[in-house]
């Protein structure tokens, strides 16, 4: 059986290795025959790279295209499939995270790609500035678009490197960030408010839980900072008994 997930006009398949190529057209045609909505089909790559985590697709069946346009939460977005990440998976999430945000407070996303978690805030709260931070050229030139698709005013797109581009002080910072090594805790301290809160992504195995618990609190006391941990959620299964867990950090 294989795995997908659907972008707006686009499915993702992860089909099973050594699959025949007749037998993933097959798939995909049915695919389409059953999913009006869905006009693409195409195949995901085992191989995620680079600093933005993103993996190539091949085009199986449908209309040759890698530009997706998607609904969630009343918002609107547009994104090349290949250029920028961006899990459907993770709606119900952002919605959660939007939910938390008081009214007036500025809200830093680090790692925004087409600006998914900023857009969501804006349109489900009542918050002040929303600044997205993103390394990749084209997630931003599709984060700026769906800005304006969506109408907001006060979410402004910015193209770089969080260690470089992150400045101000924020109420509230959501660490959106991918599977990567360095936790950028270090940055997150700097740029919170006293009493802000930091929604923190981490990729751990369950049984390696307490080791993130204490990474984090180890990161704190290295900024000098005291924080406590408010909750602890899984916000996702990434592979076999390996989550990707959401701590809301609160910065005192």
């Amino acid at each position: 059986m294989a795995n997908y997930d659907v972008i707006g006009n686009i499915a993702v398949v992860k089909f099973l290795r050594g699959e025949k190529l007749r037998e993933k057209k097959k798939f995909a045609e049915r695919f389409l025959r059953e999913n009006k909505q869905v006009r693409t089909v195409l195949e995901k790559s085992d191989k995620i790279s680079g600093r933005l985590r993103t993996a190539a697709t091949k085009f199986v069946a449908g209309e040759k295209t890698k530009e997706a346009l998607y609904r969630e939460n009343g918002c609107l977005f547009r994104l090349n499939v290949d250029a920028c990440y961006f899990s459907p998976r993770l709606s119900s999430e952002r919605k959660e995270v939007a939910g938390k945000v008081k009214k007036g407070e500025n809200v830093l996303v680090m790692f925004g790609g087409v600006a998914p978690y900023a857009i969501v805030i804006g349109k489900l709260s009542n918050a002040g500035k929303i600044v997205s931070v993103e390394l990749g050229r084209e997630c931003c030139k599709y984060a700026k678009e769906n800005v304006k698709r969506n109408k907001l005013e006060n979410v402004e797109i910015v193209q770089g490197d969080v260690r470089k581009k992150v400045c101000g002080k924020f109420d509230r910072i959501v660490m959106a960030r991918p599977n990567l090594k360095d936790s950028f805790l270090d940055v997150g301290f700097r740029a919170i408010k006293k009493n802000g809160v930091i929604h923190y992504y981490g990729f751990y195995p369950e049984e390696e839980k307490s080791e993130m618990l204490e990474m984090i609190k180890g990161e704190a006391k290295k900024a000098r900072k005291k924080i406590r941990i408010l909750k602890v959620k899984k916000a996702g299964e990434i592979g076999v008994k390996k989550y990707r867990f959401r701590v809301d950090i609160r910065v005192t």
